[in-house]
């Protein structure tokens, strides 16, 4: 999708140099991906003590 974007320079320069990415493009996409995930892990952060699992954890890990 093509959009037009008013963006800071330095902002995405310095993004850019971070990263070691080259192409604004791909910057403002690892920025949104991060977004989302970041939104995502604290979503599922939520759930921390609240879910019940019954899982034997020597059974996996193979400890008899």
């Amino acid at each position: 999708m093509r959009t037009t974007l008013d963006l800071p320079e330095d902002l995405l320069e310095k993004a850019m140099s971070l990263s070691q990415i080259k192409t604004k493009t791909q910057v403002i996409t690892l920025a949104l991906q991060e977004m989302i995930r970041k939104a995502e892990i604290s979503d599922l952060k939520k759930f921390k003590g609240k879910i019940d699992l019954d899982i034997d954890l020597d059974a996996l890990r193979n400890r008899h």
